[in-house]
């Protein structure tokens, strides 16, 4: 998760999608394959003949076929980088699990873990110095679709947004109360905040003032001369509420406003060119989904190892992250009553263009074509709704 969000004023958005629409079709040729046909799964008579691990916490010895082990491993190292440490939230934390349960190590995958900066990622990505990293929104990922760069979200666990506008004064009790106000935002505004003031008949430029903000410290943010400040509803929050601070919250899920957050994706040219370690790298990530699901209190163990081993820049702590995960995972669950978690919903990503558009964030509806695909991550759940995962079943 990123504290850091695209801007909103970009302009129009201009679309390349050739390249973009060749990963789509390469991936939904896999995806279409009937169960898992493109990896044999072992069984004790038909088991693949063995292949050592690669050094890792694996326990369970590969399943896949000697011919997939090898061409997962001829991809050479992959890198990850996420999107704000390796803080416990969606696309960051499944990821981390998979690494230290050895769940890319059991599919052949040399995966390498960076931690970065949602908005300073996608250069990296585009120009395949790492291969895949987290996104903040749909939206994040269309505002840094130009001049030539293609993404392809690949898993999108969350389908409501992730931000809230906290308010100083908790007698506020109306969004259209703001009118007039002062909103200090890190970076820019987060666009699910400003289609809820726009839904309110608030505009951006016009109705309040935005100022910069420094760091992301919430007590300090609320001590300067501003009226309400964007937050992610699965951190400030707590932050606040350890410090006794009364403040309101706005709801832009409860309040209807579309959105998403806990998206992992890749450059188009990579997906095009690497289909089935797109296809494995997924499976993993959504198996390490499924066992930080499974164990919250686990997964933020894990984080935060991941975190001291690359030197917790960004001052994580344990209570901090405990109230992400625990937050944040009952969102994405209550935004996937029907399991197949991580699964892309074209609709859910319509309804945040349509949304945004209407609110200003676009100033004209932009191409959404080739920038997802809907059947990769669904196509790796069995009937009864866990990860299909080699050599199990």
């Amino acid at each position: 998760m990123t504290h850091h969000h695209p801007r909103s004023d970009r302009g129009p958005l201009r679309r390349r999608p050739a390249g973009a629409l060749l990963a789509i079709a390469a991936l939904a040729a896999l995806a279409g394959c009937s169960s898992d046909d493109d990896e044999p799964v072992a069984t004790d008579a038909t088991a693949a003949p063995a292949t050592a691990a690669p050094p890792g916490t694996g326990t369970s010895e590969l399943a896949i076929s000697e011919e997939r082990c090898a061409a997962n491993r001829a991809a050479g190292t992959i890198t990850y980088i996420s999107s704000f440490d390796f803080a416990a939230t969606s696309a960051i934390v499944d990821v981390v699990v998979a690494e230290r349960e050895g769940y890319f190590d059991d599919l052949c995958l040399d995966v390498e873990l960076r931690a970065g900066f949602s908005t300073t990622n996608y250069p990296l990505i585009a120009s395949n110095t790492a291969q895949f990293s987290s996104a903040g929104s749909y939206t994040e990922i269309l505002n840094y679709s130009v001049d030539g760069a293609e993404f392809v979200a690949l898993v999108n666990y969350g389908k409501t947004p992730v931000e809230g506008l906290v308010v100083k004064d908790p007698a506020i009790t109306d969004v259209a109360q703001l009118e007039g106000a002062t909103i200090g935002v890190k970076g820019d505004i987060p666009p699910s905040i400003v289609a809820m003031l726009s839904a309110a008949g608030l505009e951006r430029g016009e109705d309040y003032e935005e100022v910069l903000v420094e760091g992301f410290d919430p007590l300090a943010h609320l001590a300067l001369d501003i009226d309400a400040l964007p937050v992610y509803k699965s951190n400030e929050p707590g932050q606040l509420d350890a410090a006794g601070v009364e403040y309101g919250l706005f709801d832009p899920a409860e309040l209807g406003i579309p959105g998403s957050f806990g998206i992992i994706y890749t450059s188009a040219e990579y997906a095009a060119s690497n289909p089935t370690v797109v296809r494995d790298f997924v499976r993993a990530a959504l198996k390490g989904m499924e066992t930080a699901l499974a164990d919250p209190d686990r997964a933020v163990d894990t984080a935060l190892a991941q975190i001291d081993v690359a030197g917790n820049g960004s001052s994580l702590t344990r209570a901090g992250e405990s109230y992400r995960w625990t937050r944040e995972s009952q969102q994405v669950l209550d935004g996937n009553p029907g399991g197949k978690v991580g699964a892309i919903d074209p609709a859910v990503f319509e309804a945040e263009v349509d949304a945004y558009t209407e609110a200003g964030v676009f100033e004209q509806p932009p191409s959404m074509e080739g920038t997802f695909d809907p059947e990769l991550a669904a196509s790796l759940y069995a009937e009864d709704g866990t990860v299909i995962w080699p050599g199990e079943g």
